[in-house]
């Protein structure tokens, strides 16, 4: 009996050593379990920031079986904001009835806080490229009124603070048409109102704000930003902007003009020079329109947008981050998203992939923690990868992750 007892209590040690044993590897496994954040921008023309970030995931749920996965899609502030305000913050779409860059009408959604005295207004949804035809773009007639009109609608729903998003403009109107639809006014050397659009302001003379909706006179406007170009120079908002959005050379040197025209005014009347504000040139100039006529703070978008999410503190959980966007060259330098999100992760030398449809660049100085790669394959026509895009993304991503997990990268 006393040998059975010996022998019972020798397996219960053996099974209690076992199962702590077992427990303490499943504890490590979950410990050392890797963590990794998807977040990254649409792929203008093929793919949402959405629909970019579930192609990421599936590339990488086949490579690690075991990893912690998070899907973040975010925005530098411009088109796409709304979706990650909606899905991280509380607060809800407010719709109305708006305009598109051609005044045609629309309906369109700003984001009300759930403070209710704070919206944010995504410019691409009235005044966006996504709203126009190609055959229909033109930066010398298109206009932002159609965000003005949202910002009037805010401002009736009682709000006193406005975001205003920009990037995917269809116009370069310097914030012209917003301001009209507060009704402030533009006038020629023979006291004409001028037409709409970025082409009449060359022949801008005077700029009337008496009548402009008494409400704005106590709102904080910031301006949400995603890059810094300046308004004028070879830097600025024609040079580097107006051909996207259908300008020819001679547009572009009208544009040109026409922000010289708009900055030698707003000096006069009011002593701001605008012209060679960073991030003025943002949205064919809204940001120096705004910032020079109506007291606007000019912010980073991405960063407004990380102090909403948290998404630094986020970042710093992380053992890689894979970002992307359409198309990374050195304009993405300027404060595009996967450059903002390299700059979060390289306080803690995070490994960071950038993988975007096609590349210019293939590093980032004093960033050696991120590797840059490009989808498109080198044979294939624009066209072809664009119809691609998903496929030839997660072709791409699975070969970089396999690389990775085998510690080559």
């Amino acid at each position: 009996m006393l040998k059975k007892n010996k022998f019972f209590n020798f397996f219960f040690l053996i099974h209690g050593l076992l199962i702590n044993k077992l427990h303490s590897v499943l504890c490590n496994v979950y410990l050392f379990k890797m963590n990794i954040l998807i977040i990254p921008d649409s792929y203008k023309g093929c793919m949402s920031s959405q629909e970019v970030g579930i192609v990421m995931k599936s590339a990488v749920k086949k490579v690690f079986t075991a990893v912690n996965c998070k899907l973040l899609p975010f925005s530098d502030g411009g088109e796409g904001a709304l979706k990650v305000l909606e899905k991280n913050i509380d607060g809800e779409l407010i719709s109305c009835m708006v305009t598109d860059a051609l005044f045609r009408p629309i309906e369109a959604n700003y984001f009300c806080f759930k403070d209710l005295t704070s919206a944010w207004i995504e410019l691409s949804q009235t005044a966006g490229l996504n709203q126009l035809d190609c055959q229909e773009y033109n930066p010398l007639i298109t206009s932002t009124w159609g965000t003005g009109k949202m910002i009037y609608e805010a401002l009736n729903k009682g709000c006193n603070k406005i975001y205003l998003g920009l990037g995917g403009s269809a116009t370069h109107d310097f914030g012209t048409g917003i301001i009209r639809a507060l009704n402030g006014r533009f006038f020629d050397k023979k006291n004409n109102k001028l037409i709409s659009g970025g082409g009449a302001i060359s022949q801008l003379n005077r700029i009337d704000l008496s009548q402009i909706d008494p409400r704005v006179n106590n709102l904080k406007f910031i301006v949400a930003c995603d890059v810094k170009n300046p308004l004028l120079g070879k830097d600025g908002a024609a040079i580097t902007y107006a051909k996207q959005k259908g300008a020819n050379s001679q547009m572009i040197d009208q544009l040109e003009l026409a922000g010289k025209q708009f900055t030698k005014v707003i000096l006069n009347q009011f002593g701001i020079n605008v012209g060679s504000k960073m991030g003025g040139g943002a949205a064919g100039g809204v940001g120096a329109g705004l910032y020079g006529l109506l007291n606007a703070e000019l912010r980073n978008g991405f960063d407004l947008l990380a102090d909403f999410t948290g998404l630094r503190e986020q970042i710093n959980e992380m053992d890689l981050v894979i970002t992307g966007e359409g198309y990374f060259d050195n304009q993405s330098l300027n404060g595009k998203l996967p450059f903002k999100v390299a700059q979060l992760t390289k306080p803690k030398k995070i490994p960071t992939l950038i993988v975007a449809g096609q590349t210019s660049i293939n590093n980032i100085p004093d960033m050696p923690h991120v590797k840059i790669y490009n989808t498109k394959p080198e044979k294939l026509t624009l066209e072809k990868a664009l119809k691609n895009a998903p496929q030839n993304l997660e072709t791409k991503l699975y070969e970089i992750l396999k690389q990775f997990n085998t510690k080559k990268i």
